[in-house]
């Protein structure tokens, strides 16, 4: 298991020497067997990197204090630096009127950012698996994604963000920690079917697996490898035809040739916009199929002096030949 994820660490250069790499860590098996393992790694000198964790008390559940307990005393035991912060997720949630896991998972993220800020780190160890990939993968699906949901998740996401036991099935991950003697915290809500996640990793997978295919994981793992070289394929090419028909690029604005715009193929045009709105807003989240089919429609028409306003944030003008992709402040 050490070797496995030493291996794919290599593989997608996720650590250098030098790193300062702030590990995630709820206590659960998932992130204290990558915990272990990296420890393992930086002791035994296999990459020089530092570590440094960082535990999220959401105050949700009465065993959270436990596993605060725990994390700290692993953290003490092994002598590695620890940042815990407690926040009522539950509060955070009904003040912003988000759900509950969408506020997590914000909460958590801001402070492994703090907490990198404050060491000067440049990486953030989180501990999804291969079955969290798979069941991502799912989820797309079932919201009609496209090539881009097949890949699941990444290994390394904006340069910052590792998964180190991306290549690990959870199977192995509970044996490392029998073997280990970890005892790690279970988070019983992981059992409770009232999300879509847990809905498809405790019944939708182990009836496919019963049912139609016991290697499931590893199927949806190797359709991930092709909607990642596809998907990896496209995206170079409609960077190199965005920049072919690019006019003008500010901080928060792009204008792009009409005319040749319009010559492209369709999927490339899609693309296109999608990479252009992304260049001005900094993602391209809450842009749906109707948004992009329209502004396609629109483009075509080439009506003079005609805009579309995808979100609050941005709009995007054809007028004079040209495609005018504005901030909206």
């Amino acid at each position: 298991m050490e070797n496995k994820v030493l291996e794919t660490i290599i593989k997608y250069n996720l650590i250098e020497d030098g790193d300062k790499v702030v590990v995630a860590v709820s206590g659960g098996p998932d992130s204290i067997t990558l915990l272990d393992i990296l420890n393992k790694i930086q002791r035994k000198g296999k990459i020089k990197f530092k570590i440094i964790i960082a535990h999220v008390n959401h105050q949700i559940r009465e065993e959270a204090i436990d596993d605060e307990k725990f994390v700290q005393n692993y953290a003490n035991n092994k002598n590695l630096e620890c940042y815990i912060k407690r926040i009522d997720v539950i509060n955070y949630a009904n003040n912003n009127k988000m759900g509950l896991e969408e506020s997590g998972r914000k909460v958590r993220y801001a402070f492994f950012e703090e907490v990198m800020q404050k060491e000067n780190a440049n990486k953030i160890a989180i501990a999804h698996n291969k079955n969290d990939k798979i069941e991502t993968m799912f989820m797309n699906i079932f919201r009609g994604s496209g090539i881009s949901g097949l890949k699941g998740i990444e290994p390394i996401r904006e340069n910052k963000y590792i998964r180190p036991l991306i290549e690990c099935e959870r199977s192995e991950i509970e044996k490392y920690c029998e073997d280990n003697n970890l005892n790690p915290r279970i988070d019983k809500t992981n059992f409770i079917n009232d999300c879509t996640r847990n809905k498809i990793r405790n019944i939708v997978l182990p009836y496919i697996k019963k049912e139609f295919n016991p290697n499931i994981i590893e199927t949806m793992s190797r359709l991930s490898e092709v909607a990642t070289e596809t998907e990896d394929y496209i995206k170079k090419q409609t960077i190199q035809e965005y920049n072919e028909i690019l006019i003008d690029k500010q901080e928060k604005s792009v204008v792009l040739n009409l005319k040749e715009f319009n010559k492209k193929e369709l999927l490339i045009r899609k693309r296109i916009l999608i990479y252009a709105i992304h260049q001005v807003l900094g993602n391209s989240q809450n842009i749906e199929k109707v948004n992009i089919d329209d502004l396609i429609n629109l483009c075509e028409k080439n009506i003079g002096n005609k805009y579309l306003k995808p979100n609050k944030n941005i709009k995007i003008l054809v007028n004079k030949g040209k495609i005018f992709l504005n901030f909206i402040y």
